[in-house]
């Protein structure tokens, strides 16, 4: 993690709002891949993972009370953090910068002409009361030559400030002029060490402002370091179905939460145990409470408190045979955990999610809980605010679907047809993308 100094000098934070792309239509790519990185670290496990419960605590907090070829293939590449980031090109002459992929959030980073504040996309940016916040702006005036209000942004355990700018995104055989976006100039507390990518459901997303149809990625496996092996994130403009995903519809959003992807959750297994959670928690209501969101900048996840319970207590009976390490669960602040000692190693059973549509994601032990193999030692890692919060149905989410539960997956996003759909890479990793119709 870097300091919120450094940071100054090796962040720019982008927020990608609503561009109708001034590029030529000759020649575009009908895809662009780019590579996706993982953002995790091995140093210190034990306050690593204390951290990383903090920091998720925090992130989940926020989401849940926030109010906000036709392919292009990115590399996309593991990091310290718990996050996954692309390379962006920006500016004239182009300059490469990393991005954390987020599908909770709407944001980006670059440097270069501040936007006006009279300009259209000011406006889009806040409200169509911007001009309150330009005093020294003349009645009508388009011509003011005065900046756009500056942003702010919370995410995680810091938050950060800056102005909207104008810059060039440039891709291979592809350049979107006039991308808006907002360079940070403050930052406090602790904030990921790239830049942030919002990949989020609203007309601010990258995806939205480049016109991409879907999107997909493929997260390899990861342990917990900064490693240099990519998979891919794919912006696809092809109408093609793709073959051999099982399909989950996303559903209408909260009016309080309206940038993330909601899934309806049929059932939730533990092994071969269905849990039989109320159907309030595992799709949204009106009110803004219940259902679960898949967030791409997540690390591991959130549950709600009885949702929570009834995973954890299951897990426990399943896994009675190893001791309990109550001493790490008051060090680093997650529970139930684990000491293996004098087993070969650990049997953890699938936590099975079974969506509506038709779709099953089988998670995998080592996917959901955190292994230190040198003290053996088995945590699960996903956060609840059962023990500060004294709601039993608390707004937001009832469950966010964090980036190692679905690592292995191939998942897509299809924003034409507002669904998700995913498959199991099995022994091939991330290497293998399935093929498209069409």
């Amino acid at each position: 993690m870097v300091s919120s100094t450094s940071l100054l000098f090796s962040v720019f934070t982008l927020f990608s709002l609503l561009l109708l792309a001034s590029s030529s239509k000759d020649n575009t790519p009908a895809t662009i891949t780019i590579p996706l990185t993982s953002t995790f670290t091995n140093n210190k496990p034990l306050r690593f993972l204390q951290h990383l419960a903090t920091a998720s605590l925090s992130r989940a907090h926020h989401l849940k009370h926030g109010k906000t070829s036709p392919l292009t293939q990115i590399s996309l590449f593991p990091h310290s953090y718990g996050g996954h980031s692309i390379p962006l090109s920006f500016g004239t002459p182009p300059q490469k910068l990393s991005f954390l992929v987020d599908t909770g959030s709407h944001v980006l980073s670059s440097s270069s002409k501040i936007l006006g504040c009279r300009n259209p996309k000011c406006v889009n940016t806040s409200s169509p009361d911007v001009h309150l916040g330009c005093p020294r702006c003349n009645g009508n005036s388009k011509n003011c030559s005065h900046a756009c209000p500056p942003y702010s942004l919370q995410y995680g355990t810091g938050a950060s400030s800056g102005d909207f700018l104008l810059e060039n995104l440039n891709f291979p055989g592809k350049t979107i002029h006039e991308f808006l976006v907002g360079c940070t100039t403050s930052a406090v507390g602790e904030v990921t060490s790239a830049a942030l990518a919002g990949f989020g459901r609203s007309m601010f997303s990258l995806p939205m402002q480049m016109g991409v149809k879907k999107f997909a990625y493929c997260l390899n496996s990861h342990d917990y370091d900064d490693t240099r092996n990519s998979s891919k994130l794919i912006l696809d403009y092809s109408d093609g179905e793709t073959k051999g995903l099982s399909y989950a519809p996303f559903l209408k959003n909260p009016p309080d939460f309206p940038i993330y992807y909601y899934l309806g959750v049929k059932d939730i297994k533990i092994g071969n145990k269905l849990l039989r959670i109320p159907s309030k928690y595992l799709a949204p209501g009106s009110d803004g409470r219940g259902g679960l969101m898949i967030d791409s900048g997540f690390a591991y996840g959130y549950m709600t408190g009885p949702v929570f319970k009834k995973v954890t207590n299951e897990l426990k009976k399943q896994m009675s045979k190893y001791r309990r390490s109550l001493e790490a669960e008051a060090e680093i602040g997650v529970t139930p955990c684990y000491n293996f000692t004098g087993h070969k190693s650990i049997k953890i059973p699938d936590l099975i999610y079974q969506f509506r549509g038709g779709a099953t994601m089988v998670v995998p032990g080592k996917n959901y809980f955190v292994l230190i193999h040198e003290i053996s030692l088995a945590c699960f890692p996903l956060t609840t605010d059962a023990g500060t919060n004294t709601l039993e149905f608390t707004p937001g989410p009832s469950i966010i679907l964090g980036n190692s539960q679905h690592v292995d997956y191939y998942v897509e996003f299809d924003l034409k047809m507002s669904v998700l759909s995913c498959t199991f890479m099995h022994d091939t990793g991330c290497r293998c993308v399935p093929a498209r119709n069409g």
